[in-house]
């Protein structure tokens, strides 16, 4: 058998790379080793449809079972890889199998960052399909839900549980939520967005200690507040999940690729959370753990494999579903020294043009689906520019 190629990882990225494999007359093997018992899914929607249960599992697959099989994508579901041996061109499995390979994609996607303190049985993250179906059956109207991290996620999910009646407090320990991705400003604007929604958000607050034995009973802050909880999600954040690549000469902490997913050992690529991407228009390597990305980088990844250019990746960009509104991002807000507004924050209705030097850099909108088009035409305009400075990180 044609060994073809191998796609480690059961996300966005790995499910782009086979289909555009496919879609581009690729004849060979391909075949996508998932750590999930599931197929590829999206995984945007567990923080809201999934979890506020107006949509069932089964809407978040990319594909149905027919199209793996009429494409001819071998899915190994429920394995995990353990190592890589580059110079044979070999994945070992934790069933102790190894998979060969001509042409490897690492597409292991990101692990959630873990609190070693903070466990229990009433103590969840929100990454799988497995983690939503533990969380969802102990939501209930009443129970008071306690966040520690107030970056998208946790505020996505304190947005769904407000609507399904839970008490939420968020515990955030930067002074203004989103400050290192949005700026302070708009910072504050999602701190008073979920106050209104009846949020106890708290700012500057650092987590200390748990009280509980099976189940986290109360939060302890290093300033001596104590959060009583019945449930807690922690959302602070994930590392690439290449913990598996050790001892095989790629990073651990992320896998450097260039323009075309490549890496730095023959036959192997990188795509999505577990990779550092180039970015051309500032000259640096780093995560950007946005979905269009995964999406671009994955048929990158597919097009260098078929020998192919993969073209100038587009700006990053993101969004946020909350209390019915819609929040989109494009470009680097971090990189900014000025914000302009036009709109109304208090009503919900408002865009942003963030520059650096007067130069656009980002812009947001916030339920304005339509102006997202022309600020990114204004960003592009730009002629972004500025290496060396830190890459945004979405929460």
């Amino acid at each position: 058998m044609n060994a073809g190629v191998l796609i480690v990882g059961g996300g966005l990225a790995a499910q782009r790379v086979a289909e555009t494999l496919r879609r581009r007359g690729y004849e060979g093997a391909v075949r996508i080793a998932c750590a999930e018992p599931e197929s590829p899914y999206d995984r945007p929607p567990l923080s809201k449809q999934l979890l506020a249960g107006t949509a069932p599992e089964e809407s978040v697959g990319y594909r149905p079972a027919d199209w793996y099989r009429e494409a001819e994508v071998e899915l190994l579901l429920g394995v995990t890889a353990t190592g890589l041996d580059a110079r044979r061109r070999r994945v070992r499995l934790d069933g102790g199998e190894e998979l060969a390979y001509a042409s490897l994609v690492i597409a292991t996607g990101g692990a959630p960052r873990r609190l070693p303190f903070l466990a229990g049985d009433n103590v969840h993250e929100l990454r799988t399909l497995a983690d939503l179906r533990r969380l969802r059956s102990q939501l209930a109207p009443g129970a008071r839900l306690a966040i520690v991290g107030a970056g998208f996620i946790g505020q996505e999910v304190a947005a769904t549980a407000r609507g399904l009646g839970l008490e939420v407090t968020v515990i955030e320990a930067l002074e203004v939520p989103l400050a290192p991705i949005v700026g302070p400003r708009l910072g504050r604007w999602f701190t008073d967005l979920h106050a209104a929604e009846g949020v106890r958000v708290l700012t500057g607050a650092a987590l200390d200690s748990t009280r509980g034995a099976d189940r986290v009973e109360e939060l302890l802050l290093a300033d001596g507040r104590r959060i009583e909880c019945d449930l807690v999600v922690v959302g602070i954040g994930t590392v690439p999940a290449t913990a598996w690549l050790r001892g095989s000469g790629l990073g651990e902490s992320g896998v450097v690729v260039d323009a075309g997913g490549r890496t730095a050992l023959p036959g192997v690529y990188a795509a999505g959370d577990a990779c550092l991407a180039l970015e051309p228009r500032r000259g640096v390597h780093a995560r950007t753990e946005h979905w269009d990305a995964a999406a671009w980088q994955g048929a990158s990844v597919a097009k260098a494999i078929l020998g192919e250019q993969p073209g100038r990746p587009p700006l990053p960009s993101f969004w946020s579903d909350q209390y019915g509104l819609r929040v989109q991002c494009v470009g680097h807000p971090a990189l900014a020294d000025e914000v302009a507004i036009e709109g109304d924050p208090g009503e919900r209705d408002f865009e942003a043009l963030f520059t650096r030097a007067r130069v656009p850099v980002a812009g947001l909108a916030v339920g304005r689906p339509r102006a997202i088009p022309a600020l990114r035409k204004q960003i592009e305009g730009g002629g972004l520019a500025v290496p060396g400075q830190p890459e945004m990180e979405a929460a």
